[in-house]
């Protein structure tokens, strides 16, 4: 019995190394996607999502994941440019992805 604790124990230990090794690979390169498809972010097209204050943000859907990401000026303030509506997305955001997303 004894001998048994320690391979299970073994066997998780090494499962959870393994998982924490993969995830520390992806956290280098924030440029790409790495789930379903993996390209480059820069692959896909940006629409722009207006918040509640009327200020802009970047946003990609590609079907499975969405990023965002808010918009700034040179000087690092917020855009608030009043291309749309407040609580509203523009743009073809879920463009470069052959996933469909019915929402």
């Amino acid at each position: 019995m004894k001998l048994f604790k320690i391979m299970t124990i073994t066997v998780m230990m090494g499962a959870l190394a393994a998982c924490s090794d993969l995830g520390e690979a992806n956290k280098g390169d924030k440029t790409r996607d790495f789930g379903r498809g993996k390209k480059s972010l820069a692959d896909l097209q940006a629409g722009i999502w207006v918040d509640p204050n009327g200020c802009d943000h970047w946003i990609i859907d590609d079907g499975v994941e969405g990023y965002l990401s808010q918009r700034l000026d040179p000087n690092g303030k917020p855009v608030c440019s009043g291309v749309a509506p407040p609580n509203t997305a523009t743009g073809a955001y879920k463009a470069g992805t052959d996933i469909d997303d019915p929402i």
